[in-house]
């Protein structure tokens, strides 16, 4: 918990929803600070999102001064993981019904005969085909009439399905057709939520369109219900103030229009993490940063250049494909909760499988058996009996030898030992998550700075720092609740695309200017809906370009949405698909595929903290003990209290660092020095900042 609050103050609280913690933070216009973390609640997330808000207003946040609550929340992503969405009815031109099992026509694993195929989004015998036709012009070549959309809307009702996902052909062209269908359901059907491809994704590619408005359809009942038991919860508790919900663009929307575009969580709660951690960059002038995101249940790994988390226009959620702007994320199974075993061949493998927060690693003392990554650093000592941690509890590091001793006796080990090599194993899948963010993408990532936060990840990047070269690791205050401190980070953020199919010719740039100066108009007056005054509302523009014949396109950023900007779409193709690829073409045709727009709402922020200012030599109250650690030499190692710590405090490696959200872990050979504004910073000895 952070320091109590006191009143007349103005707070935004911030709440993020984990696999294994729910973390809190609120921040104040003075610059204060108050923090809650307590075990998330699987059963009904909204539990723990109202406990943590809870734990906040328990330590002096004022209900009536908080003027704003930021969410991020896995209740999608899980959803979908766990088949726990609702049952969706798909209406689809006539001869279209089967898209969803055609797919793309490729095959993930080419000479894998076995090969499993994915569980498809909407059973066939709910799907509906609708007789209409629009041709890849625009032209109606069969109309839709009365009766026929009468004759659709009853097949629908006698399925009485929980929602109801609309994609009909070539309608980001023209969505006439889905409309009229729409508005014939929404008067037979008003109590069941209707999604329409022409709303959720006007892009062409019919699998992955209709891909999408079917997650999206099966998502909205889900995450409606949440967020309205989220809104209840805090409605109990006397908070009444706007709720936003972190997407997974990284930019954040309000709850009410969260539910009508459910498909844009399913990376919620990774990207307020990224977001943060490019804002914590901006702050020190870092231009080249990769986030980690290592929590109880995965990682995950962001490189970001220049302040600007990479965005990509489309993700996959269990091997479906999800039409929507979203963070460029690489994940792994390997978090604090991730269950170790030995395989057949006898090797040691550390998750994907979790033990997520019920009933979480052995030493938790909840009665689980099965050895985790957690334990592993109990046996090794860098986690103690006293190690403070949240939600009440207390480490038992009886029961984690216990649990990783079979490890050992399956590897002819003694604990210690297999509780490094389990620790080695998580750090080499950390090393291959960031080299397919950076090395397998053309950059070296030596020159680059690591932001270590959530629960597990500043425990490894003392390793990742000497396995990567990387210049320095940056750990956060409170890092294991720094993905929720980036919520208040984040912009509000609306996002429209269109697919155009031209080719660019000179000096008619006019239709493509056109579409921009309308979208952007659009965009702004939502935000401004939203209460955003147009002078804190900028707008980003870009279009997916390709070669004439190519089947894949490049993002292409623009400078301004404007005749110029559009003008210059061509020479910026074809130093980009030079940069990307080597070569470029400047001869040949370039084909606009689909034009992008963002526009982002700026939110009131309060400057961080700062802490007070001490000498290189900590305090000696900072030490709270020191133990025995197998890190992998066998040492006494100091152990700090992080909030005992002041801004010129430097510390000599071993050393372990302490604090109720997370531990950091100093090796041998490695120094961390403390920052006005808490950040600790470890770099190898004799490296230059």
């Amino acid at each position: 918990m952070g320091e109590r609050a006191t009143s007349h103050r103005s707070w935004v609280v911030a709440v993020d929803v984990g696999g294994t913690f729910t973390d809190a933070v609120a921040h104040a216009d003075d610059g204060s600070v108050v923090v809650a973390k307590v075990p998330s609640t699987p059963a009904d997330p909204a539990e723990g999102f109202v406990s943590a808000v809870g734990e906040l207003t328990a330590a002096g946040v004022s209900r009536g001064d908080v003027r704003l609550i930021a969410h991020g929340t896995t209740i999608a992503t899980n959803a979908l993981l766990t088949g726990g969405t609702a049952r969706v009815v798909l209406l689809a031109t006539e001869g279209f019904r089967d898209v969803l099992g055609y797919r793309n026509g490729t095959r993930p694993h080419l000479y894998d005969l076995e090969l499993s195929r994915p569980v498809e989004l909407v059973r066939r015998r709910d799907r509906v085909e609708v007789r209409e036709r629009i041709s890849g012009s625009g032209a109606v070549l069969t109309p839709l009439t009365d009766d026929e959309i009468a004759r659709a809307v009853d097949a629908v009702a006698r399925r009485q399905p929980e929602a109801v996902a609309v994609s009909l052909l070539f309608s980001y062209l023209d969505d006439r057709h889905e409309r009229a269908i729409g508005d014939a359901l929404a008067a037979r059907l008003p109590n069941v939520p209707v999604s329409l491809s022409s709303d959720v994704a006007r892009e062409f590619r019919e699998f992955p369109r209709t891909a999408t408005v079917a997650v999206n359809a099966s998502l909205r009942p889900v995450v409606g219900s949440y967020l309205l038991r989220a809104k209840r919860g805090l409605d109990d508790v006397g908070l009444r103030s706007p709720l936003l919900v972190m997407q997974s663009n990284g930019g954040s929307v309000p709850a009410e229009r969260a539910e009508r575009e459910a498909h844009r969580l399913i990376l919620s709660g990774p990207a307020a993490g990224v977001t943060g951690a490019a804002a914590l960059g901006a702050r020190y002038g870092l231009d080249r940063i990769v986030s980690l995101d290592m929590g109880g249940t995965s990682v995950d790994v962001c490189l970001v250049r220049d302040g600007i988390p990479p965005v990509r226009s489309q993700q996959e959620i269990l091997d479906h494909p999800v039409v929507a702007s979203t963070v460029d994320i690489a994940a792994a199974g390997a978090g604090g909760g991730s269950i170790v075993r030995v395989d057949a061949s006898g090797a040691l493998r550390v998750g994907p499988e979790s033990a997520g927060a019920d009933p979480g690693p052995a030493a938790y003392g909840l009665g689980a058996k099965e050895p985790t990554l957690t334990d592993a650093h109990v046996v090794t000592g860098a986690l103690g009996r006293d190690t403070p941690l949240a939600g009440r509890l207390a480490l038992d590091p009886d029961a984690a030898v216990a649990a990783v001793a079979p490890v050992g006796e399956a590897l002819g080990l003694e604990p210690e030992a297999a509780a490094r090599g389990i620790a080695a194993v998580a750090t080499a899948h950390l090393v291959r998550a960031i080299r397919r963010v950076s090395v397998e993408r053309g950059e070296d990532p030596r020159g680059y700075t690591l932001v270590a936060y959530g629960g597990a990840g500043p425990m490894h990047a003392g390793s990742l720092l000497r396995e990567l070269g990387l210049s320095a690791v940056v750990v956060p205050p409170h890092p294991g609740l720094f993905s929720a401190s980036g919520l208040v980070s984040a912009d509000l953020r609306v996002d429209d695309a269109q697919t155009v199919l031209r080719v660019l010719e000179p000096g008619e740039p006019g239709e493509l200017v056109d579409w921009y100066r309308e979208a952007a108009a659009g965009l702004v007056e939502r935000l401004r809906e939203d209460g955003v005054p147009r002078r804190r509302i900028r707008v980003v523009a870009s279009a997916d370009c390709r070669y004439l014949g190519q089947g894949f396109e490049l993002t292409v950023p623009l400078r301004g949405s404007g005749q110029r900007a559009v003008a210059g779409i061509a020479p910026a193709f074809h130093e980009l698909h030079r940069a990307t690829y080597g070569h470029s073409a400047h001869g040949d045709p370039i084909e606009v595929v689909t034009l992008r727009l963002s526009a982002f709402g700026g939110l009131p922020r309060a400057d961080p903290p700062r802490i007070g200012i001490g000498t290189p030599e900590p305090p000696s109250e900072a030490v709270v003990t020191r133990r025995l650690v197998h890190m992998p030499e066998t040492a006494r190692v100091p152990v700090f209290r992080r909030e005992g710590l002041l801004a010129g405090n430097r510390l000599g490696g071993p050393a372990i660092v302490e604090e109720m959200d997370a531990t950091t872990l100093v090796l041998r050979g490695q120094h961390a020095e403390v920052d006005d504004g808490g950040c600790l910073w470890i770099r190898e000895d004799g490296r230059a900042p």
